[in-house]
């Protein structure tokens, strides 16, 4: 076959499963959820954030273009973020501890404005024995306790604080999405 004649037959398999992704993402989309390709594009960039789109086409049966529109869908649809995940510890930030916080009144002011303090970094409002558990780093100590006092103990509403501290990570994962 002359090389031209191949240009044109792979410009037209290419156009072909272009179209074909789109219309597997429009089904998708249609239907709000999620299906076996999305799960599986989302298990490849937990396994790698910086993974190229087309080694992932290759994996999943989709051009570059539908893995890429897919994953701006689940982006923009708020199912995933692409991230760096850091080390608190190797960026300076001495402590890390969660927060156990019991309220009176309305808990969604309260974790609104827990959520509002830069070191919060996961904040939950829970059923259970606390209202809210929050997440927190603090570059040390003295931060930390800044922080437990000035910042979440006068929040109004608040009427309880427990904190636990890290220790040591033992196990940190973000593979579990795709069940």
């Amino acid at each position: 076959m002359p090389a031209t004649s191949s240009k044109r037959q792979n410009t037209k398999n290419a156009r072909k499963a272009s179209v074909a992704d789109h219309a597997r993402l429009e089904v998708v989309s249609t239907t709000n959820g999620l299906d076996d390709i999305d799960r599986q594009i989302i298990s490849h960039l937990q396994e790698d954030g910086r993974r190229a789109y087309g080694a992932i086409a290759g994996e999943v049966g989709l051009s570059e273009a539908g893995v890429r529109r897919r994953v701006q869908r689940l982006r923009d649809m708020g199912v995933m973020q692409i991230v760096a995940i850091t080390d608190p510890l190797q960026l300076g930030y001495g402590r890390e501890a969660l927060i156990g916080i019991r309220v009176h009144g309305d808990v969604r002011l309260v974790a609104d404005r827990v959520a509002a303090i830069d070191e919060a970094n996961y904040v939950v409002m829970t059923a259970g024995s606390f209202d809210i558990i929050a997440e927190v780093i603090a570059v040390d100590d003295a931060a930390l306790v800044h922080l437990l006092n000035d910042a979440i103990r006068s929040i109004p509403g608040v009427t309880e604080v427990e904190t636990f501290l890290y220790l040591k990570l033992s196990k940190q994962t973000y593979t579990w999405g795709t069940k």
